[in-house]
């Protein structure tokens, strides 16, 4: 099944501006987001030390990192670098969230009810498949259309690599999925999965792949994200080489996002894209185009490469979410 109708096109990414009630009540009842991503969550919630988990805006034109206040960070710190795991607010108080968020949301009856969710997730296959029948059982109390996002491709957890550069640890979500839905009589929630920025042909081969392998006979992803942060990428506080973050292992390595990952962005789109297109069985899956994007310029180059609908995440943060008024309003 494809996406649901998400009209404009447009809304947030799963980030650090996308963790409270507060920050998706804002989200919701903006009339410029045509849906609202939830951070990513764990079944049972990731601890969050904030000594460890952190984030900045930078400079691309000389690396520094911004000093302001995050409602006051001017516009040349596109940027942003974290070094931040999963959300500290499990699934289940989610799945609460988003139903006051319904019930307190100030947009009119029709367009309260119709304004989709897309609750990001992670875990072991294990701990999807339960995450998947969390949303079912939420889906059916509810009239707003939900979706599924299965975060694939955090940089930031040690020990762990994105499961979405591996075709085996495709394969193993990607089977349970299919096995979940053939025995599931209930109209189902779409399921797409956050890819990370891939960077040479093996790695898009080893998605389209596992998708083809996993097909029984439609696929059981509905669209892919594209992309994440670009891992392994510093930014310094100073030229002494002093990093400007934190992280777990000292070195304030972590994900990069921001107008520095657009090009890329683009390119694994595009990729993607095409990729899909040679294969009748991925034909009907949808791309959501996520990095960089912060302008109607961002938006419409998203389109022109194949994306069905963009988010947004560093310019949010950066902009709060007027910026979405002002990507769709200079159209």
């Amino acid at each position: 099944m494809p996406l649901p109708p998400i009209s404009p096109p447009l809304f947030n990414s799963s980030n650090p501006w996308a963790t409270t009630v507060e920050h998706l009540q804002a989200l919701f009842d903006c009339e410029s987001t045509g849906a609202v991503t939830t951070r990513t969550s764990l079944l049972h919630g990731f601890q969050h030390d904030p000594d460890v988990h952190q984030y900045t805006f930078f400079s691309p034109l000389d690396q520094t990192p911004s000093t302001s206040k995050d409602d006051e960070v001017p516009s040349e710190y596109s940027g942003s670098l974290n070094t931040l795991g999963y959300s500290p607010i499990p699934l289940a108080q989610y799945l609460v969230m988003i139903a006051k968020v319904v019930a307190d949301s100030t947009l009119p009856e029709r367009q309260r009810e119709a304004k989709p969710f897309i609750i990001s997730v992670t875990g072991s296959a294990e701990a999807v498949q339960e995450c998947y029948r969390k949303i079912q059982v939420t889906q059916s109390t509810m009239k707003n259309p939900l979706c599924m996002e299965i975060n694939l491709s955090c940089p930031n957890i040690p020990d762990k690599p994105p499961p979405a550069y591996s075709g085996s640890s495709l394969a193993e979500y990607l089977t349970m999925l299919g096995k979940e839905q053939t025995s599931s009589g209930e109209t189902r929630v779409a399921i797409g999965i956050k890819s990370p920025p891939y960077t040479y042909h093996g790695q898009f081969k080893t998605l389209i792949d596992a998708l083809v392998a996993s097909c029984n006979p439609t696929c059981p992803i509905d669209f892919i994200t594209a992309t994440n942060t670009l891992g392994s990428s510093l930014v310094l506080a100073d030229v002494t080489g002093r990093p400007a973050l934190n992280s777990a292992s000292g070195a304030g390595i972590g994900g990069m996002a921001g107008a520095p990952l657009h090009p890329l962005a683009l390119g694994n789109v595009s990729t993607i894209w095409n990729m899909l297109a040679e294969h009748e069985q991925l034909q009907n899956i949808d791309i959501i185009g996520v990095g960089g994007v912060s302008d109607p310029a961002g938006f419409d180059r998203m389109f022109a490469v194949g994306a069905t609908c963009v988010g947004v995440g560093t310019a949010l943060g950066r902009e709060g979410v007027a910026v979405f008024e002002k990507i769709l309003d200079e159209e």
